[in-house]
């Protein structure tokens, strides 16, 4: 008996759709897969490798020896290599070592559809399924109510390796997260988790951005099927998913997925198109029918086979433009002369359609960082297709504006009304983000001017205005309880400063601002809708005052909000009342509770005198500061 046998997973149909690239669950053929064969229990390979003379299954059952199991070639000029091996299983390391027709080159590689992947530094694939018995009926029965584009939307954005380490200083695992990460989210109030790329990469600098593994999740904190658990868990406890997911380039590691066959077999050929200099990785052939399905698959896989409620698409931009971080003559207009990337483009709208058409109840958020028109707009009104993108627009004039002396203040105030010229041009989401904290940016706490007061109460008040904005809302780890240092993935967030009042303080009024964001309806049911907000007055230039409403379906939920961009306190602040009604106070951020000085607004005066364009008008304090919602 030969030691690969003929068999397949694979139909005429199957091939058809795989050429036209219209095959979206390829990870059920194409991989290792456990079969039994007339009775005898072992595994089946099937790997693409067009370019290949031969193509053999290695590992530790052969020694490493790659005359004892060669695939075989299918006939149909797919470029598929396949066969089954009798008696090897689950847990079995494995790579494919190639020939080419290249000039006979020999590549070794790992599976790029492998469940499973070894610890790096080691980087053979491995034989898995990963069982899990899903608790989380509920969650799946009622996600399409909790994830919509009206639905409050909280994230707390997590890079796994560094969140918390254990006593010994070594990685929690998938099963410890699934009790620490998702009781904290949980008290904290955030909506959902989204995670820095959990798919297997070999390099730890690289934060997860380069990736050889695109159908394992990382090694580094445990099996698959203990994955599956962590989001479960989080699911059990109504916290949606979201995983950092990027199609945009992978690395040229010897056993990733560059020069595959001894071609250029997943990234573009052309270097001006397919080479990142940035990064120095490899960006995909968008163009090609078979890469594409590679990449819908994968975002197909996360969604199906791990309950994953949305995925955020990594560096957008670079797909789309041809002259992305490039010079001149370093890229090739398109057909009609421009820099647009048609091929991405295309791709990307395939794929937002196949993950909408496919899933109830999921979202795609674009990390696109220029002016393209229709990120968010859906594809068959010309969009690109996906639910939300993020602010980077917002982000950056925010952060510019805060870091600035109160003083100078009154001469930039522009820098925060003037997001609201574009708010509803997309569906956006704000992004307080990892790359907000790194090389030598500061920590956010840091980035505020003043002594230590006034850096707390400035990031009280950014956090405060963040969750009035219009607009979903997304939080790097630790800044939600003004950690100080820069985030360093080597080591766990600073935990013990929650010793101290200012950062408890900072974690404490995070925690209500998640609360009221889910239950004042004000705040999200039109948050994408020009019809849920409105100025009272953006033009207080002199005191550094911000005043507006945010609006829901229903007028009684509406919020007024007041915000002081100095450290001096407006008493008898007169503001416009939009609407009849005794007003409460439902925030401050100055209260004595979060690090606050204590200025309140127990009674708010009322009065018939008009302001702002309204009838009626009320006389609050505006703490230094310091931001006031009022009910």
């Amino acid at each position: 008996m030969p030691n690969v046998q003929v068999h397949s997973l694979f139909t005429d149909f199957d091939i058809d759709l795989f050429k036209g690239g219209k095959h979206y669950r390829l990870y059920e053929k194409l991989g290792s897969h456990l079969v039994e064969v007339d009775g005898v229990a072992g595994t089946y390979f099937a790997v693409w490798a067009p370019s290949a003379k031969s193509v053999s299954v290695v590992g530790n059952f052969n020694s490493w020896d790659s005359d004892d199991h060669k695939l075989n070639v299918r006939w149909d000029s797919s470029g598929i290599w396949e066969g089954f091996i009798p008696n090897i299983g689950k847990g079995e390391v494995y790579k494919y070592k190639i020939q080419s027709n290249n000039n006979n080159i020999w590549t070794e590689k790992a599976d790029p559809f492998a469940r499973y992947c070894e610890h790096p530094p080691n980087t053979a694939s491995i034989i898995w399924t990963a069982e899990h018995d899903w608790k989380d009926d509920a969650w799946m029965g009622y996600r399409k109510d909790k994830n919509g584009l009206d639905k409050p939307y909280s994230v707390y954005e997590v890079h796994l390796g560094s969140w918390k380490k254990n006593a010994e200083n070594k990685f929690l695992t998938y099963k410890e997260f699934a009790i620490d990460l998702v009781n904290y989210v949980k008290e904290m109030g955030y909506t959902h988790v989204e995670f820095m790329p959990v798919m297997e990469y070999p390099y730890d600098p690289s934060w997860g951005y380069q990736l050889t593994g695109y159908f394992a999740p990382t090694s580094r904190f445990g099996s698959p099927e203990e994955f599956k658990f962590l989001v479960d868990a989080f699911h059990q406890n109504d916290i949606g998913v979201i995983l950092d997911w990027v199609p945009s380039h992978f690395p040229e590691d010897a056993h990733g997925l560059g020069f595959f066959d001894g071609s250029n077999l997943y990234e573009h050929p052309d270097r001006r198109k397919g080479y990142h200099t940035d990064w120095k990785s490899l960006i995909f052939n968008y163009g090609r029918n078979e890469v594409r399905a590679f990449l819908i698959s994968n975002a197909i896989f996360w969604l199906d086979q791990f309950h994953v409620d949305g995925l955020r698409v990594d560096a957008v931009a670079s797909m789309l433009y041809l002259d992305y971080s490039r010079e001149d003559g370093e890229w090739e207009p398109n057909m009609y002369g421009n820099n647009e990337n048609l091929e991405a483009m295309s791709f990307i709208r395939e794929l937002n359609e196949a993950v909408y058409s496919s899933f109830e109840g999921v979202q795609t958020i674009a990390e696109e960082s220029t002016a393209f028109s229709g990120v968010s707009k859906s594809v068959e009104h010309g969009g690109l297709g996906f639910g939300m993108k993020w602010m980077m627009g917002w982000m950056h004039d925010t952060l510019q504006f805060f870091q600035k002396e109160p003083i100078y203040r009154k001469h930039h105030q522009n820098d925060l009304t003037f997001s609201m010229t574009y708010a509803f041009t997309e569906h956006f989401m704000l992004p307080f983000s990892h790359d907000e904290v790194v090389y030598g940016k500061k920590s956010l706490v840091y980035r505020m001017p003043g002594d230590e007061w006034q850096r707390f109460a400035n990031l009280r008040l950014l956090f405060g205005y963040m969750f009035t904005h219009p607009g979903t809302k997304l939080m790097f780890m630790g800044c939600e309880f003004g950690q100080t240092e820069e985030w360093n993935f080597e080591q766990s967030l600073d935990w013990h400063l929650l010793q101290y009042d200012g950062h408890k303080g900072i974690q404490d009024f995070i925690k209500d601002l998640n609360h009221l964001y889910k239950s004042a309806p004000a705040l999200y049911e039109k948050q994408f809708s020009p019809e849920g907000f409105q100025w009272i007055d953006y033009g207080d230039h002199e005191n550094s005052v911000l005043t507006y409403v945010r609006k829901g379906h229903d007028e009684k939920n509406d919020l007024i909000i007041a915000c002081n961009f100095t450290p001096v306190p407006r008493e008898n602040y007169r503001i416009g009342n939009p609407k009849k009604g005794k007003l409460t106070e439902v925030l401050n951020s100055d209260d004595a509770k979060y690090g606050g000085g204590g200025n309140l607004n127990n009674k708010i005066k009322s009065s018939t005198k008009a302001s702002h364009g309204h009838n009626k008008s009320i006389e609050i304090t505006i703490p230094p500061l310091g931001i006031v919602i009022l009910k």
